[in-house]
């Protein structure tokens, strides 16, 4: 027999762990119970059967130890659920981002050199514009790596002479007024699993136009 499993707010990481062993992701009410979806979009995103494939893949690795995109997902809310003083749009706008950013990753082509066009976010965007005209949203999706790429080309300079597409300087001028949104998402999606923070110190200490936010610190 089934147990509708609740997920309140976790206290410690530990915890988190344990509470993720115990939940029967096989079950087809499973993945509503953990994500638990707030809009008919959300709930539909979800069910769609590419979609429920993509939320089961993973295992535990370096910087998601939870392994599962879809608890990925649910600790990225959880940190949602805690900025302050953020409209309902933009929540909801940064919850249809969350549950679209990595769920497609079993799809990318991780062939070397490395084919940007089969990014797991350009596979997102692709799967998620039938379903909205909100560019920004969209833009977020598949450029939220890029932050961490653009870090990653200041400590290696091949990486960015190879993928210049991907400097600091691309991914601003690309979000324009929309730079907040794209921070406040950045900052939920690192600060999860075990996930090194230096490149979101890094983004917030060099990038100009954002309103540092407290999450998790402290």
């Amino acid at each position: 027999m089934f147990t509708l499993l609740t997920f309140d707010r976790p206290t410690a990481s530990t915890e988190r762990q344990t509470t993720r062993m115990k939940r029967p992701l096989s079950h087809p009410l499973a993945l509503e119970a953990l994500l638990r979806p707030e809009t008919a979009l959300e709930k539909l995103l979800i069910n769609t059967p590419e979609f429920h494939h993509g939320l089961l893949w993973g295992e535990p690795r370096f910087g998601h130890p939870e392994g599962k995109v879809a608890y990925h997902i649910r600790e990225v809310f959880e940190n949602i659920d805690l900025i302050c003083d953020l409209s309902r749009f933009d929540r909801a706008r940064l919850r249809l981002i969350t549950l679209l950013h990595d769920t497609f990753k079993f799809a990318e082509d991780r062939s070397r050199p490395r084919n940007w066009s089969k990014h797991h976010g350009i596979i997102a965007r692709q799967f998620f514009e039938p379903f909205t005209d909100d560019e920004v949203m969209l833009d977020i999706i598949e450029t939220h790596d890029d932050a961490y790429y653009a870090w990653l080309g200041t400590r290696h300079e091949l990486f960015m002479l190879e993928n210049s597409h991907k400097s600091i300087h691309s991914l601003l001028a690309r979000m324009g007024s929309n730079l907040q949104l794209y921070y406040l998402f950045f900052k939920c999606d690192t600060q999860t699993g075990d996930k090194t923070q230096a490149p979101l110190i890094w983004f917030e200490n060099n990038v100009t136009g954002i309103e540092v936010v407290r999450i998790r610190e402290g």
